[in-house]
């Protein structure tokens, strides 16, 4: 009797982009509802250059709580199973828009020279600086194998298949390849393409050439809602899903989810923050499963926890705080959706069309004219060198402008892809509002270099410290020198990252007796007196004899309730000073400013 010829595959492409894990993935369950019966036993024999495919997983265990059962009920028949899908192919595009890809191009035969790539050169459109820097492109590639991990040991004959270029491009590719004919019949049908939404301008094209691509071969295209948001129910962690949870589990077990209020304005240390930032802006993990492992911690219920202030006592300080910062990580995304292509322009959401007018009125509600800018490319109008505002820009990124917080914090970031939070807002602010530089220089800057880069929280809040932004006031304006002097009391942050000045006597260090008079010349070196500089080998130093800005900041004893400003520190007693255009009133602003970049 002739062969029983077999079935044609049935392929579903899911295009994977920020949502890299297995748990809590609306795409990914719905693939393990499928039905035995309807999946092939075996996989389509493919040979290169054709993607491989693998089995969708297996149907899911039963559910362990009310809460999901109900859900699992009211979710009806799997929306693959009516497609009829047999097969799922995963994909990976690494963007070349967005990551410098010239370094996948292989050698010519004579391994000499290399083909010119397609693509330009993934650069920021002000800067120039290149759109995902060295940390985060490692932190992407490790999310990316460990999915490719966890889909293998399913048993899937493969996992996640990774290319290079522009996503409309490669699945153009790939359907044209499984449309073609060989021995009589088709390599297999596309039936599904399946991607999760997002909210940038970049993102919606991509989604705009996939769609274009499945509506031409008749293959149902779908967007599912991107569902690692809250609302929607150095660095030194590896990416993926697994470690993703592994930090979760700390936090519970260790306490730092119940100090989170009282520590995150710390500067060093693994704990003073949660660090799921990168997590949950590639959807390793998703504000919900945090939420969820809260209301365990809360309850009494979860495995981690058990022993620890705090468990099985409800919500307190620390849990409360991780959700309000998980609730502005929404607003900014809500911005976004809302402002579109503004979320990019030098004005901001204040020049968008549409913007309420109170964006456009200080706190006085009297109107106010568009913020003007430092250009590297051209006269602001202003008197300014475009020529001088290159070189402050270059001290800016380099961490050299003299001013021991903002080089600190510019240090680290370059040589771990993150910094604080307190440190981001003081950084933000130095440039848009001490230098007056072009705002979105730093937007893009920290684009290039943060692991945790998140579309719409770096650049919301980037605006919103700028003064563009939703915000009633034209700049969050940080004063760096009392901003250290309250943040990093002995020193230590300054010291780790700013090499020149791990060596500046502050006094009794051991003994934890710092003087404030002498941290001065540690947050502002040019204070350092001339035999300071002269032993540490400063002198003539340009960081340190030409700083960028001098903040006028004094210290003086304590005169008792006088009306001074904040805490006394050290020996010094209390202290006052502000730079220039910088009001008493903004200082006592400062534990309400932004959040920059979207840590916590």
């Amino acid at each position: 009797m002739p062969a029983t010829p077999t079935p044609t595959p049935r392929i579903l492409i899911y295009l994977l982009r920020h949502d890299l894990r297995l748990a809590d993935n609306p795409i990914f369950h719905d693939l393990s509802r499928i039905s035995r019966s309807s999946a092939y036993k075996t996989t389509a024999s493919l040979d290169p250059p054709s993607p491989p495919i693998c089995h969708s997983p297996s149907p899911p265990k039963p559910p362990t709580s009310a809460r999901h059962q109900k859900a699992y009920e009211a979710s009806g028949p799997a929306l693959a199973e009516k497609l009829g899908v047999t097969h799922l192919l995963p994909l990976y595009v690494f963007p070349a828009n967005q990551i410098e890809v010239s370094g996948f191009i292989s050698e010519d035969d004579s391994g000499t020279s290399k083909a010119k790539s397609p693509y330009p050169e993934a650069r920021s459109e002000v800067g120039g600086f290149w759109r995902t820097g060295p940390h985060r492109a490692k932190f992407i590639a490790e999310s990316v194998w460990d999915l490719k991990g966890k889909l293998e040991r399913l048993g899937c004959e493969s996992s996640v298949v990774t290319r290079v270029g522009l996503m409309g491009d490669i699945v153009d590719n790939i359907v044209s390849w499984y449309s073609q004919q060989r021995q009589g019949e088709v390599n297999g049908k596309v039936v599904g393409i399946w991607m999760t939404g997002e909210e940038g301008t970049e993102e919606a094209r991509e989604e705009r050439d996939v769609r274009r691509v499945a509506e031409d071969e008749g293959i149902d295209f779908r967007i599912w809602k991107d569902e690692k948001y809250y609302v929607d129910d150095a660095h030194p962690f590896l990416g993926g899903e697994r470690a993703a949870h592994q930090r979760l589990t700390h936090l519970a077990s260790s306490g730092a989810m119940t100090a989170y209020k009282s520590t995150r304005n710390g500067m060093l240390g693994l704990d003073f923050s949660t660090k799921l930032s990168a997590y949950l802006a590639y959807g390793c993990l998703t504000a919900r499963q945090v939420h969820w492992a809260m209301v365990d911690f809360e309850a009494g219920t979860g495995a981690d926890g058990f022993g620890v202030a705090g468990y099985g006592r409800g919500e307190n300080e620390g849990t409360a705080a991780i959700r309000f910062e998980l609730l502005w990580r929404d607003y900014m995304r809500l911005c976004a959706r809302k402002f579109k292509r503004s979320l990019f322009d030098i004005d901001g959401f204040r020049g968008a069309e549409g913007a309420e007018s109170s964006n456009a009125a200080d706190d006085n509600n009297s109107p106010q004219p568009p913020k003007r800018w430092k250009y590297v490319d051209r006269s602001s109008g202003l008197g300014d060198d475009p020529a001088k505002t290159r070189e402050a820009l270059l001290r800016f990124l380099s961490g050299t402008t003299g001013i021991g917080l903002i080089d600190a914090s510019q240090r680290e970031l370059f040589l771990t892809g993150y910094t604080s939070n307190r440190a981001r807002q003081n950084v933000a602010s130095f440039l848009a509002s001490h230098l007056g530089i072009d705002w979105r220089l730093g937007a893009e800057w920290y684009e290039s270099m943060l692991i945790d880069y998140d579309m719409a929280n770096n650049w919301g809040n980037w605006q919103y410290v700028a003064g563009v932004g939703n915000d009633p006031r034209q700049g969050r304006v940080f004063n760096p020198v009392k901003q250290a002097l309250d943040y990093d009391a002995q020193g230590e942050y300054v010291k780790a990252w700013v090499r020149e000045l791990r060596d500046v006597d502050l006094g009794e260090e051991e003994k934890g007796h710092v003087e404030v008079e002498k941290l001065m010349g540690l947050f502002q070196a040019w204070r350092l007196d001339s035999v300071e500089k002269e032993r540490l080998g400063l002198t003539g130093v340009e960081s340190v004899e030409h700083p960028l800005i001098r903040i006028p900041f004094s210290v003086t004893k304590s005169r008792g309730s006088d009306g001074g400003s904040s805490r006394s520190r050290g020996r010094g007693g209390s202290y006052r000073g502000r730079s220039k255009g910088q009001g008493a009133r903004r200082l006592g602003d400062m534990d309400r400013a932004a959040r920059v970049g979207g840590t916590y």
